[in-house]
């Protein structure tokens, strides 16, 4: 398989000759053998590259400005899916190859491989390795632990303690509700004594 990278050599604008010489330095850095197809100078490789570019990565007037990536004849994506996928780690995966050993993307690649999608692939073949011990708890759908169970208690015990609280403090309410009641009643009759006795003194 080869890569090649659509370029201009005799481009005006500085922007595309930055986006054509970002994309070659970063393939050369990864060693990825890539082959340049200038369309300046080829009326033939412009309308290639023109022709087999999606339509819907085309801009609004239809022509699609360099670096555009293929991989033989099927379209990789243009400067900005490049740049994103070199963001990602993922520059191979983009160009459709496979990640040379030792790299970052081939260590992201054996990490899911050994990870859950293994874990998955192991349980619809029914290669599930028993000797992996699973907590009693989680083998019961029980996943709380001791300590939250302890924890849970004395919450609970502290909640019975407050309402305990709540419970006394409702009761000293009524008691002195109470008093005041007694102390209001009895108030009328004490003041008739002192009038019945005042005038007892005035006859």
């Amino acid at each position: 398989m080869v890569i090649k990278v659509f370029l201009a050599s005799s481009s005006g604008s500085t922007a595309i000759k930055k986006k054509q010489q970002d994309v070659v330095g970063f393939l050369e850095a990864l060693k990825v053998e890539y082959a340049q197809l200038d369309i300046a100078c080829s009326e033939e490789n412009r309308m290639w590259m023109r022709q087999n570019v999606p339509q819907e990565k085309k801009p609004s007037n239809g022509i699609p400005l360099p670096p555009q990536i293929f991989n033989e004849e099927g379209y990789c994506g243009d400067y900005e899916t490049f740049f994103d996928a070199k963001e990602d780690n993922a520059v191979f995966a983009f160009l459709g190859l496979p990640p040379p050993p030792g790299s970052k993307e081939a260590d992201q690649a054996g990490i899911v491989q050994n990870g859950t999608h293994a874990e998955e692939t192991n349980a619809e073949n029914g290669n599930v390795d028993d000797s992996i011990e699973v907590p009693v708890e989680e083998r019961n759908g029980n996943s709380h632990s001791d300590e939250e169970k302890a924890a849970g208690e004395e919450e609970l015990a502290e909640e019975g303690e407050a309402m305990e609280e709540d419970e006394d403090m409702a009761e000293e309410e009524e008691a002195v509700e109470e008093t005041d009641e007694v102390t209001e009643e009895t108030a009328p009759a004490e003041e008739e004594e002192e009038e019945e006795e005042q005038e007892e003194e005035a006859e």
